[in-house]
Order: structure tokens, then C-alpha cells, then sequence
């Protein structure tokens, strides 16, 4: 197939050149053209004149066609210079002829020249030369030039187009072109290519379980088959953004030893309408041909999106018949068909209800953000081909990671390898992961000494120390791993906390967080007297989760166990609410009491520990990165629910 492809290619290029070297001359030609047009054209002058030019004896020569009644002079060379004046801006002609004229069918041509040279004196006379007239090879090329040219244009134009909306990686050969728009454009990756199995698939151990009957049946369908089992048509991959949901198809092709289809859900919608459809019944057709073979559609929220829904008024747009051609392609063919569509999105809480029913995609597999051991995994697979120090603590790297995805890491791995070249070391450490996911997390690090005042950057210290103060004293918040004061991206300064692996957020927990970011508002009124505007990424994300409290959780006394949440996605294009004016205004007043509480909690908090808080700034303004240890020495151990529990039974024992 190589060979095939690169032949293939060989030819491509060969036109490509063979086209080049036509546009190069085409281009010469035209230039050629102009060129010449350039040059100054014969003068027009009435017969009347041509008599007067010939008795002056002026004139050297006059050809005369006869079929078109029309004439060009020729004049002696030291005559020209007497009719300046009939040229524009008197700029006289370098070639012959230098003027034409034309006459009447009723001139007679043999009588009128013969009167006129028997006028002349013997030696003077004017040669007349008397032709039919027919098309030069220059008027030819005059005449056929221009619509050429448009030809060639209007070819390269379509070219063009073919590349950009037939798309030059269809699944077949000669798919693309503007006449093949309604081709599918999906990528084929046959079975002899698939070099992707589950053994390069790290983490990910609950969705590689669900995907391993896909694999079977496809090896051995019989085993199904011959019971009367139906294997489900495809299965819905959900999970957030670089989870790995594209490679696990991959994998699932890649172990069953299949070909493999891979589109992206936007390629099936484009400008011309019906094309969406068009192209689903082509890749459907051509999967069936490959049988049996795997579908994968990434994204197909893009043409998911549930029906009447849409942003706009009309509800028959061009994605909901793309999507009512792909529902009824995965009804047409059958269960045994060995035609198994994968489909990924994020976004399942927008996805039209008839394409997840049984039938459709049955299965919905739930690819989710790695926990610890499955990070630990995957940073060994994407440090096959690092160097790294031998003292590298991966348990420490897994830890410092929580809520980064398989991207996410590879990602990290790159960097570290990247900021350990620019130190100019031979092996990546530990401390290179750590300052590349710092990076990630927080942005690029400013280093200039400019970046903020003594006065802004002790403002921003006492911030950060609120903070940390908050977090290590409060037993529901996530522990405090390090407080930097080095301005990264947008911030000032940053708080890293280590998140514990959590599925259910319990309402201490979330209170306690709003405490832990109302931490540098309160300490800025506490030492500064006011409040500044560097709490604002605080204050939004405290907002955000009192509100989800309130509409979504049914967390409040007030409001009660109502839960607005919006699992369809489509509350964005409604007009109305469901919930009335009333109602919105108590929600309001209930996420104010709130945050008013958190406020209240957190500064009394600090005031109680301000001498901490003072040691924490001073600490931080002093070595600009402090870690949880530091901490630990002002402020002792990190309070924990148990720590607490501890101190209780003590006072109960005394």
C-alpha cells in the first residue's frame, strides 16, 4: 500500500510541475501581450487624407484587403515626423504600418490607386499591394488569448475549491473536487496500518473493560451470533477534553485488527446545503464495503446537538437533516453488519435523545480524568522516551496532578524536557516536572522587576498568606501545597492546593472552600484598611459555587431541594426561565447570605490568627516561595477533621 501511495504521490507532483510550467508560460504570454499593446497603435485617417499624403509624396507603401475594405500606410521614414499631431500626446509609431483607413464596398480599389501613383512624377510612385485578408497568427492569438486565460482561471479557481471543500484526505482515492462535495471526507486507516492496541493505552481500566466486548465480536462474532446475541451498534465515548477518548477507538481498531474510519462531527456540515447528509450516506456505504471495520465520529455534538434547539429561528437547518440522515444510516444497517460506530463528545447532556436510544448508540462509556494510579501510568508511558534523573519521584509528580488529563501530562513530560534543555542539563529532574506543571497551571513566570511596586507586591503577599492561612486552619479545605509570589500569566501571585480524588462534594467542604478564596479579600481589608481588585478571579469562582448551591444542589434552607440544573443544554436558547421573578430574587438574597457568611467567618478567622498570617507574608515577601512545610512550622499541623476529633476526646479525657 506504501508503494501504491507513493506512486500516487510521484503523479501528483509530476502534474503539479507539468501545471506550474503552463502557468510560467501562460504568465509570459499575458506579459508578452502587454508588452506589446504598449507600443503605439496606427493612427485612423479618412481617405480623403490618404489622397493628400500620396500627392505630397509621403507615403511608401499602402497594403489594401480587399474583402474588408480597409488599408495600412507605410510612410518614408523622414515623412513620419509631419503627422505628430495625429497621435495622442504626438508620440509617433516605432513599427509599420502607421496609419489605416477604411472605405465604402463601392471603392475600387485597382482605378483609385492607379489615379492616384499617375499623378505622381516617374520613381515617386507608391507600391500598392492588393490581398484578401485572413487572420494573422497574432490575431489569432489576440482573439483566442482572453478567453484562454479565463478558462485557465476559472479551472484553478475550482482547484482551489476542490482542496479547501472536497477536501484532499477523503477515504478514498479521488474523493475530493468541488463535484465530490457531497463525498464523505473521513480519514480510512487500514486494518495492515493500525499500530495503536491497548498496551499504549494507559489508565483508562473501566472504559477499556466496556470496550473490550467491541473488540471480541469483532474477532469472533460467531460467539454472539450463533446464541442469538445482537452486538450493540456503537457506543458513546463521554468524557472531558483530552481524556483519551479518540486514542481508546483507536485502540479498539488497532486490537481487533479492523480498519478504521476516523471524521470529526464538523466535517460533515458545510456551505452548501445537503452536503451533510451527502456525506453521511457515502461514509456509511463505504464502511459497509470495509466491513467489518469501526466508525469513529469525534465530536458529534456538533451534529448531535438535539433538534429545535438551535441558535436562530428555523429548526430545519442544514445540521438537523445531517443529523436525521446519520439516524436513520445507523437504523438501516443490520446488527450482524460488522459495522461498529464510535462517537466522542464532551458535551452528553446536549445530545439529541433518538441518537443515545438503544439501538443507536446503546452503550455510553464514561471516560473520565485519570485518578492517581492511573496518572502514575500514564507519565511512565509518556517518559518511554525521556531522559530522566534516576532520583525522578513519580509518586510525588502523580500527586501534584489531580484534574489533569492524558494531554494534560503529555504535555507536562514535553515541557519538563523542553526546561530542562534550556538549563542546559543532561537528565530531567524532579524539579522540572514541577516548575513545567506550575507552568501549566499558572502561566508563563514574569520575571520582570517592574512587574508590581514594594507597596503592590505586599499587598499581594498578605493576599496570598490569607490564602494559605485559611486553608491550612479550615479541616474541610484542600491542603495548601505551596504560595508563590512570583507573577504568573495574569496573577500576581498563586496558592497551589492539593485536591483529594473526590466524585461527591459535601457542603463543609464547599463552605470551607469559599472561606479558603474569600482568604486574600479578608486579609487585604484587614491589613490594607480596604479592599483591592486582585480578589477578582476569587470572587467570581465564589460566586459561581454559592450560586450552585443554591440553583443546583439544593443547599439552601430558604430556597429548599429545588434544583434548576439545566441537563439538556438548551436553557441558552429559551426565553424564559423556569423559575419565576420571585423565586430568582430569593435565590439571589441566599447566595448573598451566604458569601456575607463566608466573609464574616474568614476574617474573624484571620483576626484570630493574625499574628500567622503576618509571619506567613513576611515569610513569603522574604523567599517569594514557601511550601507546605514552611507553613507547618508557623502555623503547626494542617488542620483535619481528625486532628480536631483528637483535640475534643482530649479536653473530654481532662
Amino acid at each position: 500500500m506504501s508503494k501504491q501511495r507513493n506512486t500516487n504521490d510521484n503523479k501528483r507532483r509530476t502534474i503539479r510541475i507539468n501545471l506550474s510550467w503552463i502557468y510560467i508560460l501562460l504568465l509570459m504570454g499575458i506579459g508578452w501581450m502587454l508588452f506589446n499593446n504598449r507600443s503605439v497603435q496606427p493612427a485612423k485617417v479618412e481617405w480623403a487624407q490618404v489622397k493628400q499624403m500620396v500627392k505630397d509624396e509621403d507615403v511608401k507603401e499602402i497594403k489594401f484587403i480587399r474583402n474588408e475594405y480597409k488599408g495600412a500606410i507605410t510612410m518614408l521614414p523622414d515623412k513620419l515626423g509631419k503627422y505628430a499631431d495625429l497621435y495622442p500626446q504626438g508620440q509617433l509609431p516605432t513599427k509599420s504600418p502607421h496609419f489605416t483607413f477604411l472605405v465604402s464596398t463601392a471603392f475600387n480599389p485597382e482605378q483609385e490607386f492607379e489615379t492616384l501613383n499617375a499623378e505622381l512624377p516617374a520613381g515617386k510612385q507608391v507600391k500598392v499591394v492588393m490581398e484578401n485578408g485572413g487572420r494573422g497568427w497574432m490575431e489569432w492569438l489576440n482573439w483566442l488569448i482572453w478567453p484562454l486565460l479565463l478558462i485557465i482561471m476559472w479551472v484553478w479557481m475550482f482547484r482551489g475549491m476542490s482542496r479547501t471543500i472536497g477536501g484532499d484526505g477523503g477515504a478514498g482515492p479521488g474523493r475530493g473536487g468541488i463535484f465530490n462535495v457531497g463525498k464523505s471526507t473521513g480519514k480510512l486507516v487500514d486494518k495492515n496500518e493500525q499500530k495503536i492496541t491497548f498496551k499504549d493505552v494507559a489508565g483508562m481500566h473501566g472504559a477499556k473493560e466496556e470496550v473490550m466486548e467491541i473488540v471480541d465480536f469483532l474477532k469472533d462474532p460467531k460467539k454472539y451470533t450463533g446464541l442469538g446475541g445482537k452486538i450493540p451498534k456503537g457506543a458513546l465515548l463521554i468524557g472531558p477534553p483530552g481524556t483519551g477518548k479518540t486514542l481508546l477507538a483507536k485502540a479498539v481498531a488497532g486490537e481487533a485488527n479492523v480498519p478504521f474510519f476516523s471524521i470529526s462531527g464538523s466535517d460533515f456540515v458545510e456551505m452548501f446545503v445537503g452536503v451533510g447528509a451527502s456525506r453521511v450516506r457515502d461514509l456509511f456505504a463505504q464502511a459497509k464495503e470495509k466491513a467489518p471495520c469501526i466508525v469513529f465520529i469525534d465530536e458529534i455534538d456538533a451534529v448531535g446537538r438535539a433538534r429545535g434547539k438551535n441558535v436562530g429561528w428555523s429548526s430545519n437547518d442544514e445540521r438537523e437533516n445531517t443529523l436525521n440522515q446519520l439516524l436513520t444510516e445507523m437504523d438501516g444497517f443490520g446488527t450482524n453488519s460488522g459495522v461498529i460506530v464510535l462517537a466522542a463528545t464532551n458535551r452528553a447532556d446536549i445530545l439529541d435523545k433518538a441518537l443515545t436510544r438503544a439501538g443507536r448508540f446503546d452503550r455510553q462509556i464514561h471516560v473520565d480524568l485519570p485518578e492517581l494510579s492511573e496518572r502514575k501510568e500514564i507519565f511512565q508511558v509518556h517518559m518511554r522516551g525521556l531522559k530522566v534523573a534516576g532520583d525522578f519521584d513519580l509518586d510525588t509528580m502523580a500527586k501534584h496532578t489531580p484534574g489533569f488529563s492524558g494531554a494534560d501530562i503529555a504535555n507536562l513530560c514535553n515541557e519538563a524536557a523542553l526546561s530542562a534543555a534550556r538549563k542546559g542539563k543532561k537528565l530531567i529532574e524532579t524539579e522540572d516536572f514541577i516548575e513545567s506543571a506550575d507552568r501549566i497551571i499558572g502561566g508563563i513566570e514574569r520575571k520582570s522587576a517592574t512587574i508590581m511596586t514594594p507597596a503592590e507586591k505586599r499587598t499581594t503577599a498578605f493576599h496570598e498568606a490569607g490564602h494559605a492561612v485559611v486553608g491550612w486552619l479550615l479541616p474541610n479545605a484542600d491542603p495548601i501545597f505551596k504560595v508563590s509570589l512570583i507573577p504568573r500569566g495574569q496573577a500576581l501571585g498563586l496558592t497551589w492546593s492539593l485536591p483529594a480524588e473526590r466524585k461527591i462534594l459535601p457542603k463543609s467542604y464547599m463552605m470551607d472552600e469559599m472561606c479558603k478564596l474569600m482568604g486574600g479579600r479578608a486579609a487585604e481589608e484587614i491589613i490594607n484598611g480596604e479592599p483591592a481588585s486582585g480578589a477578582l478571579n476569587d470572587l467570581e469562582r465564589l460566586t459561581r459555587i454559592a450560586y450552585s448551591m443554591v440553583q443546583y444542589y439544593g443547599m439552601s434552607e430558604t430556597v429548599g431541594g429545588l434544583s434548576f440544573y439545566d441537563s439538556t443544554g438548551a436553557r441558552g436558547y429559551e426565553f424564559t426561565k423556569p423559575y419565576s421573578e420571585k423565586t430568582a430574587e430569593l435565590m439571589d438574597k441566599e447566595v448573598k447570605k451566604i458569601v456575607d457568611g463566608v466573609h464574616q467567618k474568614t476574617t474573624k478567622l484571620l483576626k484570630d490568627n493574625i499574628e500567622g498570617l503576618h509571619k506567613v507574608a513576611e515569610l513569603l515577601l522574604d523567599k517569594e516561595v514557601i511550601f507546605a512545610d514552611d507553613i507547618e512550622k508557623i502555623l503547626g499541623p494542617k488542620v483535619t477533621k481528625e486532628t480536631i476529633a483528637s483535640a475534643n476526646e482530649k479536653a473530654t479525657d481532662e
